[in-house]
């Protein structure tokens, strides 16, 4: 399986020959210029929640591509306003199944507004379950208890927010991986904008000693999960 970051909370996972883009937010995003957004051409786009730091590129990359867009219902109505008809609207606790892959939708505590002032329901993270494992997507989210309900799920590796300020900080996000028993953890959402900039080696260092192994890929780099 290949994980190919794009910066802030986006990022493509490749399996099975089908392409997941998450959070779709580069053009926007200084950090991530040289992405071209044209090239991306993903088979599903999954939504964690309405922020335009995580849909902004979404009309775009799906108009595009004809992509397949998992979301939660509210998001997916204001989609269907907009003209976009390949989308799979669901809720928390609910499961899709796709050929090559199942997306169950976990609760984030966040909130969530569409670009547009619109209501994003409620935000939400993936339990993403392909080629014989399971990935974590906490999406935009606080430390819960709720996550310790995920402890069952044998995850492979959990992709977390560690950016603090809207979020999750380093020292939260540790302790979240004591709730879900994974040691694999992939940092997103942070440095893109002052209030989310982190020390690199601080949180290499604080995951290190949490015995917890802590990737910070660089944004157009892929990586084998």
């Amino acid at each position: 399986m290949k994980f190919t970051f794009y910066g802030q909370s986006c990022f493509m996972l490749e399996a099975c020959g089908k392409k997941l883009l998450f959070d779709p937010f580069i053009t926007h995003n200084p950090l991530a210029k040289h992405i071209d957004i044209s090239t991306l051409m993903p088979d599903y786009i999954l939504l964690s929640h309405g922020h335009g730091d995580h849909v902004a590129d979404l009309l775009p990359v799906q108009k595009q591509s004809g992509a397949k867009v998992i979301c939660i219902a509210e998001i997916a109505n204001w989609l269907g306003k907009l003209g976009v008809e390949n989308v799979a609207g669901m809720n928390i606790g609910g499961t899709v199944k796709e050929e090559v892959f199942s997306a169950k939708m976990v609760l984030a505590i966040h909130s969530s507004t569409l670009p547009d002032g619109s209501s994003g329901g409620t935000a939400a993270g993936f339990v993403i379950n392909t080629e014989g494992r399971k990935i974590y997507f906490a999406g935009d989210t606080a430390l819960t208890y709720d996550m310790k309900l995920l402890a069952d799920e044998n995850l492979a590796w959990a992709i977390l927010p560690i950016g603090d300020n809207y979020t999750m900080g380093i020292d939260d996000a540790i302790k979240s991986t004591s709730f879900f028993n994974c040691k694999k953890v992939i940092g997103v959402h942070y440095d893109t904008f002052p209030a989310i900039v982190i020390d690199h080696k601080e949180a290499l260092d604080k995951f290190a000693a949490a015995g917890v192994e802590l990737h910070l890929p660089g944004i157009g780099e892929s990586m084998e999960l």
